[in-house]
């Protein structure tokens, strides 16, 4: 008779509400100030209404998320973990590095330092913050996160990742809002079709976590172009 795998333990509700917190668009990271390309893919004509709104963003959940952002959130979850500042320090150098444009990188940049400086207030005695606030040239995004997510009491990683993807998932959804524009209602379907793929996106993410660093990759070519075209796009609501 085959074996039952035992179901995991139900998560805390005090670890459920932080990861909560960090997923919030209220969180002062300045995250909605960003577009991730899709501003330009409107001014371009490849995002024109609610279809195309939800193909661009499964397509960056898959591409960028799925296989650069979320398995580097996870191996730098563990790192945080165990304190390996040499792991950490690498980890954040490949994402730096990876970023295709400069909008792009000066993303991951400021909000990473934003969400160091919410950390500092909130743990000043944190050897880890310290950490974080050294790296060069600035703390990314996705380890800053890691870091968040690693000091609250009982959260597990795949949860994490799910509160990371969820927040992604609705700040780009109220930029589609804007630029396209769309209404609430569309909002609503696009933020539900994400909410749907993101499960099976962080489940392949942590897949490709285990299997080392060489399995990780960020190519998307019509992102970096249509990020670097927005660079110099004429007008815009969005930095990025």
């Amino acid at each position: 008779m085959p074996r039952v795998k035992p179901a995991p333990p139900p998560l805390p509700a005090a670890a459920l509400l932080q990861l909560m917190w960090l997923a919030s668009p209220a969180l002062p990271v300045g995250g909605f100030s960003y577009s991730e390309g899709l501003e330009a893919a409107i001014d371009g004509g490849w995002v024109t209404d609610e279809a195309s709104a939800g193909r661009w963003l499964q397509d960056q959940l898959g591409l960028v998320l799925q296989r650069a952002e979320l398995p580097l959130l996870a191996s730098a979850f563990k790192a945080w973990q165990r304190f390996d500042a040499a792991r950490i320090t690498e980890l954040n150098t490949w994402l730096l590095q990876t970023r295709e444009s400069r909008e792009m990188r000066q993303q991951t940049e400021q909000m990473g330092r934003s969400l160091t400086d919410w950390l500092r207030q909130r743990r000043p005695d944190d050897a880890r913050v310290a950490t974080l606030a050294a790296l060069r040239t600035a703390p990314s995004w996705p380890v800053a996160f890691a870091l968040a997510a690693a000091s609250i009491p009982g959260a597990p990683l795949r949860e994490s990742l799910l509160a990371y993807g969820f927040g992604w998932a609705e700040n780009m959804v109220q930029s589609a809002l804007k630029a396209v524009p769309l209404g609430q209602s569309a909002g609503q379907r696009l933020l539900g079709q994400l909410a749907q793929a993101l499960p099976a996106a962080v489940d392949a993410a942590l897949a490709t976590a285990t299997q080392g660093d060489g399995a990780r990759q960020n190519l998307a070519p019509m992102l970096a172009i249509i990020s670097a075209r927005h660079e110099a796009q004429y007008s815009r609501l969005f930095r990025s």
